[in-house]
């Protein structure tokens, strides 16, 4: 019967222990799809948040790259306490930091890409103790040129700062217009007065 009682207990305690000590995951936020043209650089967005607080000499990120017809998986960027660019392979002398991890932000940039670079890249991130976790994946595709909501965004973004610089130029001309004709009125008044007078 005593032994019965301490598997009971055994277990009892298993499951109390289990529901105070929580397993902690690291989460990883990265967006779905990024298009970049043929030739430019690109900024692959990655950034976390931890339970833990953020020791950067521990803390890693590391990037991978999957290509879309298939084949090894690439090392593309390694950071830890420092910068890791890969010595070999496609991303060598291309793959730039543009992270910061005080700001729980594990970005790169790619320069120049290319066609071959269509695929996958993950972007792991590890602070310890928070070590498991997804991984951030984006499809990533080279195209010849931007798509139309890239170019209506772009000519959004330039007809309003156009239309900006406008409205500002014709509310100048007319403050100074205002400001003369009433210095013009306030002299012809005077001239008047000193007439009458």
């Amino acid at each position: 019967m005593s032994g019965v009682r301490a598997r009971l207990l055994a277990f009892l305690a298993g499951i109390a222990v289990s529901g105070v000590l929580r397993v902690s995951a690291m989460e990883v936020y990265t967006p779905e799809e990024v298009e970049s043209v043929n030739g430019t650089d690109a900024k692959l967005k990655c950034t976390f948040q931890s339970s833990s607080p953020l020791k950067e000499s521990s803390a890693s990120v590391s990037w991978h790259f999957r290509p879309l017809g298939g084949g090894a998986e690439e090392s593309v960027f390694f950071y830890q306490d420092g910068q890791y660019p890969p010595s070999e392979g496609r991303f060598r002398g291309r793959a730039v930091w543009a992270g910061n991890l005080n700001r729980y932000d594990g970005s790169i940039m790619v320069r120049d890409v290319q066609f071959r670079d269509n695929g996958t890249f993950v972007c792991q991130v590890k602070n310890p103790p928070d070590v498991h976790g997804v991984s951030g994946e984006i499809r990533f595709r080279v195209v010849t040129t931007a798509s139309h909501s890239e170019i209506a965004i772009l000519a959004a973004a330039i007809g309003g700062a156009t239309g900006l610089l406008l409205l500002i130029l014709v509310l100048t001309i007319f403050v100074k217009f205002w400001r003369n004709r009433r210095r013009e009125r306030g002299t012809e008044a005077e001239g008047k007065e000193e007439g009458v007078l």
